[in-house]
C-alpha cells in the first residue's frame, strides 16, 4: 500500500510522523499521526497504543495536545493515532452541518444505512486495515492497547472489549459509556445502524462489560466535565462491571474537565497502564 509523507519531526529523540493512504475500506483517502519512540533506530519492534479521538477531532489533537511523546519515548511504546471519520469529496456529511454526526463523527462502527454505509467503516479501519498498514510498514510488534477520548473512549472501549485477543489493555478518558441510552449515541446510531436497537448492543460499552470478559481497563472521567450526566453516564460501566465481575477500574477525578488539560494530566498513567500488560 502506498504511503505518503505528510509530516516528519523529530520528538523525545523519536520521530512525529504524519502519512496519508488510500483505504479501501473507507474508500476515501486518510490520514494518520504514528509516533516511533527512539528504540526504533536500533533496530527493536515496539508494541503500539492505538489512540482513538472524539468529535470534530482529527489525528493532531492528541499528537499536539496530549504530551504523551515524553513518557512514549522512555517505555519504547509507538503511538498511532487515526482520523474521526473518512473525508474527501463523495463522503456525505450531516445535513445540516451539526458537529455530532458526519464528518468527524465516525463513533468507530460499521454503518449499515444508506448512504453511510460506503464510507462510514470506522471499527474495521481501526481494527482491521491500519493495524495491517502499521505492522507491516513501520518497526513495531503485534502487541498492541488501545485508549481514547470521549467518542474516541467510547470505540476503544467497544473495540478493546470485542477484540480480547488483539489488545492486552484498555483505557479511556470521558468515554460515552451508554451510547444507547444518550443524545449522541442515539442520533448516531439510528441513522448509521437503523432503528433496530438490537444492532445497536455491539457498539455500546457497557452492554459489552456486562458480557464479561477479563481485558483490563481504565477509566479517568472528570467531575465537572459538562457532559459528564447527559452524554457520558460512568456510571453505567460500574454497573455493567459489577453485573460481570469484570476488571474495571474506573476512577472520578475531582474539578477536570471534558479537555486535553484533564487528558495531559493523565496520560502517563495511562501509558504506564499498558505497559504493564505487554
Amino acid at each position: 500500500m502506498s504511503l505518503e509523507v505528510v509530516s516528519n519531526t523529530k520528538c523525545f529523540s523519536g520521530w512525529h510522523k504524519q502519512y496519508r493512504h488510500q483505504s479501501s475500506t473507507l474508500n476515501c483517502a486518510m490520514r494518520f499521526a504514528v509516533y516511533l519512540p527512539p528504540q526504533v533506530s536500533s533496530g527493536q519492534s515496539v508494541p503500539v497504543v492505538y489512540w482513538l479521538s472524539g468529535l470534530t477531532c482529527t489525528d493532531e489533537n492528541f499528537m499536539q495536545k496530549a504530551g504523551a511523546q515524553r513518557i512514549a519515548a522512555e517505555l519504547g511504546i509507538a503511538l498511532v493515532a487515526p482520523d474521526t471519520s473518512p473525508r474527501g469529496d463523495g463522503v456525505p456529511d450531516d445535513p445540516e452541518a451539526a458537529y455530532d454526526f458526519g464528518l468527524g463523527a465516525g463513533f468507530y462502527l460499521n454503518a449499515t444505512q444508506a448512504p453511510w454505509s460506503q464510507h462510514y467503516r470506522m471499527y474495521d479501519y481501526v481494527v482491521h486495515e491500519l493495524p495491517e498498514l502499521v505492522e507491516s510498514v513501520f518497526p513495531v510488534s503485534q502487541a498492541r492497547a488501545i485508549s481514547g477520548h470521549s467518542m474516541g473512549g467510547h470505540g476503544a472501549l467497544t473495540i478493546g472489549l470485542k477484540n480480547p485477543d488483539k489488545y492486552s489493555s484498555i483505557t479511556a478518558f470521558s468515554p460515552i459509556s451508554n451510547p444507547m441510552d444518550c443524545p449522541w449515541g442515539q442520533k448516531a446510531f439510528s441513522q448509521y445502524l437503523g432503528e433496530d436497537k438490537s444492532l445497536w448492543c455491539d457498539y455500546d460499552s457497557s452492554v459489552l462489560m456486562a458480557r464479561g470478559g477479563k481485558t483490563p481497563v481504565l477509566v479517568d472521567q472528570g467531575t465537572s466535565d459538562n457532559f459528564l450526566s447527559e452524554q457520558l453516564k460512568p456510571q453505567a460501566l460500574t454497573q455493567a462491571a459489577e453485573q460481570s465481575d469484570y476488571p474495571l477500574t474506573l476512577r472520578m477525578q475531582q474539578g477536570y474537565d471534558h479537555s486535553y488539560y484533564f487528558i495531559a494530566s493523565f496520560m502517563e498513567e495511562h501509558l504506564r497502564f499498558h505497559s504493564r500488560y505487554w
